[in-house]
């Protein structure tokens, strides 16, 4: 089957959504290689894709201590169009910003105000959505219904994007989204497995309890699903769309640090 964009897309996704789930170690850095060069002979409608692997590489080598292939990544990320200045004011990239080699490639990087605001939705997004799985595991200790609760996702922009880096970051969203919650329904069939056992077992169940659970596990989950349809993002009206180089290096606060 001959590659597409959109093939090349959920490919990538597949590939961050292994690195979230099991980790640098074993997700090998031939899969995004691949991206890229199978990016680059769809011309320039793949262009975005060559910097999504090239960040993506560049995310693995953060991971693994690899400082300059953090910068010969980012480097060649940017030349194809990735600008997302927010990442690289993120925690795991801040000791890069002394690095001239750094500095050099963020300079490059062109953005809009409305891309901007973008960016900084979209990552504090990834940290909501890492705190609220950390929340529903602790809530869900010691229920004792068979229920499964979901972990509610904030809808998707739609917004058509000034620069197509932002395409880059949506792909990184929907990966942490799927790698959460596809963590959460494992916990919780493993945790309605278990009850389902007890209670054939246990005698007596405690079937009062059970059924207060549940109904404490559907609110909670009514609650994330209202708050993540509220967290919708929401174009600012006359943001910018005029091509401009990136804020300072330093000024940009990540979100949730």
């Amino acid at each position: 089957m001959a590659d597409t964009v959109n093939s090349l897309a959920v490919r990538v996704h597949e590939l961050l959504v292994a690195f979230l789930t099991h980790g640098s170690a074993a997700v090998g850095s031939a899969g995004l290689q691949d991206v890229v060069a199978r990016a680059r002979a769809l011309g320039p409608d793949g262009t975005w894709l060559v910097a999504a692997g090239h960040a993506s590489l560049a995310g693995l080598a953060i991971a693994r201590g690899q400082a300059d292939q953090v910068v010969f990544h980012l480097d060649a990320a940017v030349a194809a169009g990735f600008n997302d200045c927010v990442a690289l004011h993120s925690a795991p990239v801040r000791p890069l910003h002394a690095d001239p080699r750094f500095r050099a490639l963020y300079q490059r990087m062109r953005i809009t105000a409305a891309d901007l605001d973008e960016f900084l939705w979209l990552h504090r997004e990834m940290q909501i959505m890492a705190q609220e799985a950390q929340t529903a595991r602790v809530d869900n200790i010691g229920r004792l219904d068979t229920g499964v609760s979901l972990l509610p996702q904030a809808p998707m922009p739609t917004r058509e994007p000034n620069t197509p880096g932002v395409l880059i970051t949506r792909i990184d969203l929907a990966a942490t989204q799927t790698a959460l919650q596809r963590a959460a329904l494992k916990a919780e069939f493993q945790r309605s497995s278990g009850n389902t056992s007890l209670s054939l077992i246990d005698d007596p169940w405690d079937q009062t309890r059970a059924l207060r659970d549940a109904w404490h596990a559907d609110e909670l989950e009514s609650r994330r699903r209202r708050a993540a349809e509220a967290r919708a993002f929401v174009e600012r009206p006359g943001a910018d769309t005029t091509l401009v180089p990136c804020p300072p290096l330093g000024s940009i606060s990540y979100p949730g640090r």
